[in-house]
């Protein structure tokens, strides 16, 4: 066994790999997939503690971004077609659209799950303008801001902190 590691094919993607993606897409399997800078990544499901915590993150923000006029949104396709990530949730600044990719987003947010690349997307979200991202931490029970690269105490857009953030969250065992 391999174990936990990245793959990566060079070239033209071989007919098993196209099938690959052809039975996820029929099976709805890859609603997390990314595209980074044309790069495909094939994301599972989230493990069932990241959907506990990104529901609980989701009651705790959305009033909050309500208020603002924010739009609260569940996974999306943030950047374009061939360059895009797909954080757990955001906020939106009105007016939004329908269309398949969004190009920024007020707040993303992030509940990292094993082997995810969540802190890799940061400069992807600087580059498509976004604010803030939330980054949640279900093992090690922790909150953190970004703006940008940076991170900061505190949102400016939502205007809690990262340690309120965390008290609101009753985190799985």
């Amino acid at each position: 066994m391999l174990g936990h590691m990245r793959t990566v094919v060079v070239g033209t993607r071989p007919p098993e790999l196209l099938a690959l993606m052809t039975h996820r897409r029929v099976l709805g399997l890859d609603m997390f997939d990314e595209v980074w800078n044309g790069e495909y990544h094939l994301n599972p499901a989230p493990h069932s503690r990241h959907g506990r915590v990104d529901r609980q993150v989701s009651r705790a923000l959305d009033p909050i971004a309500d208020q603002l006029g924010l739009i609260a949104t569940s996974a999306f396709n943030l950047g374009v077609a061939d360059n895009y990530r797909v954080p757990d949730g955001g906020y939106l600044r009105p007016p939004t659209t329908d269309d398949v990719y969004v190009p920024t987003a007020a707040v993303v947010v992030e509940i990292i799950s094993p082997d995810d690349e969540t802190l890799d997307k940061l400069p992807h979200y600087a580059a498509f303008g976004v604010d803030e991202v939330v980054v949640v931490d279900c093992d090690r029970h922790l909150v953190r801001v970004f703006r940008g690269m940076a991170e900061v105490d505190e949102s400016a857009v939502l205007g809690i902190t990262a340690d309120w953030l965390e008290q609101q969250i009753v985190w799985p065992e």
